[in-house]
């Protein structure tokens, strides 16, 4: 029987640690290797090309949101789930329109992320049972997104990822090394972001972003 090979990536060693002898203990999977911030999480993804990542939302150098989109960028086929202790429905939603096959809470049964992998290896969608029936409707059916965030729809898929940077207080400079590009080609993007969302103070983008659900303030709070 092939096995689903899996990458953890979390900030947490004991939580690592838990996760892959739970995981290890199926007989249908098997762990290859372990990320302890988003940076680290991508270059192992790159060199292992696991089946599923088992992703925590809220990580240093690059949060969750961050590190699907750089992934689904250079590795479209592999599947994530996202581990998170957050519940909030536009957040949620984030999360899964980046990319995700599955939201599992951190206080959920291990039974439940069992699930997710299995699932989201058959390219099938997982949300824990605790996040209320309104997230997942809301989601499956394809909600129409806040009248709030249109503008930020308008915004090109390397813009988004420039923005989420500049919410999170990063430099020119530190998020062209993120994205290895020049500061310059920064410095564009923020000119056309805050053009086509009419939006110049980075505080003032930081309220629109936690507004939309682009961001939960709760995670920046850490």
């Amino acid at each position: 029987m092939k096995k689903i090979t899996i990458l953890i990536a979390d900030d947490h060693a004991i939580v690592r640690e838990g996760l892959r002898q739970i995981l290890n203990s199926q007989e249908d999977m098997e762990v290859l290797g372990e990320a302890e911030d988003g940076r680290q999480a991508i270059e192992q993804a790159k060199l292992l090309n696991p089946d599923v990542m088992l992703l925590d939302i809220a990580m240093p150098n690059l949060n969750g949101l961050e590190t699907i989109t750089l992934i689904r960028e250079s590795l479209p086929e592999l599947k994530i789930v996202v581990l998170s202790m957050y519940a909030n429905e536009n957040y949620v939603q984030q999360v899964l329109n980046s990319g995700a096959l599955g939201y599992v809470l951190k206080a959920s049964h291990a039974s439940d992320i069992l699930q997710a992998i299995r699932l989201a290896q058959q390219g099938d969608f997982f949300l824990s049972p605790k996040i209320k029936k309104t997230v997942i409707g809301s989601y499956l059916k394809g909600a129409q997104k806040k009248s709030e965030s249109t503008a930020y729809e308008k915004l090109t898929a390397r813009e988004k990822q420039v923005f989420i940077l500049i919410t999170e207080g990063k430099s020119i400079k530190e998020i062209a090394d993120i994205l290895f590009v020049s500061a310059k080609t920064i410095e564009k993007h923020r000119t056309r972001i805050s053009s086509k969302l009419g939006i110049q103070n980075r505080m003032k983008l930081l309220k629109y972003a936690i507004k939309i659900g682009v961001v939960d303030p709760e995670i920046w709070e850490d």
